[in-house]
């Protein structure tokens, strides 16, 4: 967990406001839940692994205590609440709490903390903002597609050009697992491992798999001879999807691998058959709740994953008893904002205060504070000096300490004549200005 100072933190909010633009732009709508939900709420929804990294609230008071004094004392005696573990859970939940208040097919997007047990590392971190955006009530390709969309124009706003968009299909990989005979109670713990291909290789997954007990070195070979490796090109893409579906009996498998196919099609016409659109057949994401297409960007260099979601049809229903299909993602901008800081292709500037107001010691506060008003309805972002220092000298080694390009020097002259004399603290230029024509100096 960590502190964001103000140059941070002016990046950081600048991140959000473009991602925020984005996603409304794409006709989402936001979405604020507490931080805090239910146990009940939470657990059975991230798989066992992920149960374990969620925080939890203790009870207060006499609560607690009456709990302590138990023997033996459970985990659940403790506590009936946790901290977000992400925010699909939580719009599961309000969708099915409140689904007579919202449209049948609901577009949201959520930027809001999150917090997780983990081992902390390097873009990972136990509180981090996601930013969500998700289409409820629709089982359409087409609501597939424009997650997939909305996904890309966010990594774009925020200046990424080099990634990739990876696709797979959970009833493709279910039919996988089921053809090299493993039982169908082992899924999730296979698709865990599974995920891994990417980060530790097929020869240490196969060795993983091996050692679960329900899986052993037979299946796990089996399985990986099944899973192919990632093909060179999109039309590689296309081909071993045909040959997957075709490989396999009718049923969900084959109907995973053509929707695959169709939303290839799908996408060619949402953003250019050029779009970074890759076919990963290990890609299994870890979260249990995924039940169609799923999806994980990965930027160029072996930064990890920026972002990842899919199609969770069977969640909402968790909580209202109804069928409510769901597809969406989340952007990882913890990871996001630490690769744009160091490839320096991100800036703040429009976010930061623009200069700084340095009066002589002559000027009156009542005329500072009246120059400042004008400035600041003109659209320039001011700071203002607010010690009385009698050297100019201080004044703008302030300026400079406050990290901004110019200071609006404002003296007797000056005030008569209605104008500022603007210096430019990194080249030392300066020139004197109707205030009415400062801000468009600024540059």
């Amino acid at each position: 967990m960590r502190d964001h100072l103000p140059a941070a933190a002016l990046k950081r909010r600048e991140a959000f406001r473009r991602v925020e633009e984005a996603f409304a732009a794409h006709g989402f709508v936001p979405l604020e839940t507490p931080a805090m939900e239910r146990l009940s709420t939470l657990l059975g929804k991230y798989g066992e692994e992920g149960d374990q990294l969620i925080y939890r609230v203790l009870h207060r008071g006499e609560r607690l205590a009456r709990a302590l004094g138990r023997d033996p004392v459970e985990p659940g005696d403790l506590s009936e609440l946790g901290l977000r573990y992400d925010l699909t859970v939580p719009l599961a939940r309000v969708t099915a709490e409140y689904r007579a208040q919202l449209p049948a097919v609901f577009r949201r997007y959520q930027i809001q903390s999150v917090w997780r047990a983990d081992r902390a590392q390097r873009g990972r971190f136990r509180e981090f903002t996601q930013c969500d955006a998700d289409i409820v009530g629709s089982k359409s390709l087409i609501a597939d597609a424009e997650a997939l969309v909305v996904l890309h124009a966010s990594l774009a706003a925020l200046g990424f050009s080099d990634f990739t968009i990876l696709l797979n299909h959970r009833e493709l990989l279910r039919a996988l697992i089921a053809a090299s005979g493993i039982p169908a109670d082992s899924e999730q713990e296979t698709l865990v491992v599974l995920d891994k291909i990417g980060k530790i290789g097929r020869e240490a997954v196969e060795t993983e798999l091996g050692g679960l007990a329900a899986v052993g070195p037979d299946r796990a070979r089996r399985l990986l001879d099944l899973v192919p490796d990632d093909a060179e090109d999109r039309d590689g893409d296309l081909e071993r999807l045909r040959k997957l579906g075709g490989a396999l009996p009718e049923g969900p498998g084959r109907s995973a691998a053509s929707d695959l196919i169709g939303l290839f099609d799908a996408l060619d016409g949402a953003l250019g058959e050029t779009a970074p659109i890759r076919f990963s057949p290990s890609l299994a994401r870890g979260l249990s709740y995924y039940t169609g297409p799923i999806f994980e960007v990965v930027a160029a260099g072996g930064a990890g994953s920026l972002a990842g979601g899919g199609r969770y049809d069977g969640l909402v229903g968790m909580f209202s008893g109804r069928d409510t299909p769901a597809v969406g993602f989340s952007l990882g901008m913890e990871r996001i904002l630490m690769l744009l800081e160091e490839g320096g292709v991100f800036s703040a500037e429009g976010a930061a205060p623009q200069a700084m107001l340095c009066p002589l010691p002559e000027i009156a506060v009542r005329d500072t504070l009246r120059v400042a008003r004008t400035l600041r309805a003109a659209g320039v972002r001011l700071d203002v000096q607010v010690d009385s220092l009698k050297k100019l000298g201080k004044q703008l080694s302030r300026a400079v300490a406050a990290g901004v390009r110019f200071a609006l020097i404002l003296g007797p002259d000056e005030l008569a004549g209605g104008r500022c004399t603007v210096r430019n603290l990194e080249t030392g230029e300066q020139h004197t200005v109707p205030l009415a024509e400062v801000r468009k100096n600024l540059t």
